[in-house]
């Protein structure tokens, strides 16, 4: 019953639609996998599968506009590799952002002596400080604050104008903005803890100052305690001006990754 309603509706469809719909599907399936909220593994699998192939139904309309599809397997499979590459380079270039956030609260973890109790972060299963988790959470519900899930599939349904279901995409751009975005990580990590990292640094020198003061002092068991207080309070001060970067940072990654299509 359930192969004869299939082959009916194969029929009715026509196969170049059925083409099209797993050409889109090829090109959004990388969100799944490397973008943030869509890639959480506190979503299963089976749901994620679900979405992507619901995303794809819809956009497949819009995509086989006046494309026609070709008939030849090696030419099929050659635009199967093509719009795997362009989801792939979306999903790496708004990713990239998450990736940003993310590390700035590792290598707070490792300065301030949170890296010592490593738990595991529920959104991606890799162990982490807490730190790291908690920047993790606060930038995932930033990011759905910000409205990033919307960029995203404005974004992924905008790549379908700019580089058609039949089109090769321009490689060397396409590369040179995946390289922009990824190289934006670390410079990312270093503005969002800055001002933690600073707190600290100006910490470290006043223990320093205080040890040759007072050398029987043990500094190292009372600086530990203060070096935590101290980052949490840069922290909690700091995470409300999150918001505005993140918004601007996934701004600027659609934006630059739609450009280089």
């Amino acid at each position: 019953m359930g192969q004869a309603v299939f082959n009916t509706l194969l029929h009715q469809l026509g196969p170049g639609h059925v083409i099209g719909f797993f050409l889109v599907l090829a090109r959004i399936s990388p969100l799944f996998v490397l973008a943030p909220l869509f890639s959480s593994t506190m979503i299963p699998v089976q749901v994620r599968a679900i979405i992507a192939m619901a995303l794809s139904l819809g956009l497949t309309p819009l995509a086989m506009h006046g494309q026609p599809v070709p008939s030849d397997p090696l030419m099929i499979a050659g635009l199967f590799v093509c719009n795997a590459l362009v989801g792939l380079a979306f999903a790496l270039a708004v990713g990239a952002v998450f990736a940003g956030i993310s590390s700035a609260g590792a290598v707070l973890d490792v300065i301030s002596g949170f890296s010592y109790g490593a738990l595991i972060n529920p959104f991606d299963g890799n162990q982490g400080g807490v730190l790291t988790n908690l920047y993790t959470i606060v930038g995932l519900a930033l990011f759905i604050a910000i409205g990033g899930d919307a960029w995203m599939l404005r974004g992924i349904a905008h790549t379908l104008t700019l580089v058609p279901l039949t089109s090769a995409p321009p490689i060397n751009s396409l590369v040179a903005g995946v390289d922009s975005a990824v190289g934006s990580i670390f410079v990312s990590a270093l503005e969002v803890a800055a001002p933690a990292m600073l707190a600290l640094l100006i910490t470290d020198v006043a223990f320093g100052m205080v040890s040759r003061v007072v050398p029987q002092l043990n500094v190292f068991a009372v600086g530990f305690p203060l070096k935590i207080g101290v980052v949490l309070l840069v922290v909690a001060a700091a995470l409300p001006l999150l918001g505005g970067f993140m918004s601007d940072q996934v701004a600027s990654a659609v934006t630059n990754i739609l450009q280089a299509m």
